[in-house]
């Protein structure tokens, strides 16, 4: 069995363009523990329930799963745990001001390791969609799989 690379990892969360508008994207650090980045090297992860939220003018994300490494022994971690995300100040302060209209909310996207081998994580400011938006979007992307059909 070939291991992955670890750029090769990109962990999507393919749910969140068919729920949500995504408006405005940012890249952030994440704090994580020694077993936590190893699990994401192998890419077992998932971002698809996690959301963010803030706490003492920081953003943090829950839900985000993370399997248990398994050599490690005793100091391993809680999979589902809450973890920081590492923005700049002018940014939060961006956010915190975009999040105060109603119906905004900040949804994680794309996890995956940067260039110089730390975790990233990519999230939007979205608006949620409504039934009609989401039938629209089905509507849009079966009309363009046709298109292509036919042109090959």
């Amino acid at each position: 069995m070939k291991m992955k690379l670890e750029k090769d990892v990109q962990i999507k969360n393919k749910r969140a363009t068919f729920e949500f508008t995504l408006m405005d994207r940012y890249e952030c650090g994440l704090q994580l523990m020694g077993t936590e980045i190893k699990s994401i090297r192998q890419g077992k992860a998932s971002i698809v329930e996690a959301y963010c939220f803030l706490h003492n003018n920081e953003i943090w994300v829950k839900n985000m799963n993370i399997s248990e490494y398994k050599e490690a022994s005793l100091n391993n971690h809680f999979p589902k745990r809450e973890r920081k995300l590492l923005l700049k100040k002018n940014e939060i302060e961006k956010i915190i001001s975009k999040l105060k209209n109603k119906g905004f909310t900040l949804i994680p996207t794309l996890l995956y390791i940067s260039e110089s081998g730390y975790a990233k994580l990519q999230i939007h400011l979205a608006k949620g969609k409504k039934l009609y938006d989401k039938r629209e979007s089905l509507k849009t992307k079966d009309a363009t799989r046709e298109m292509d059909r036919k042109m090959k």
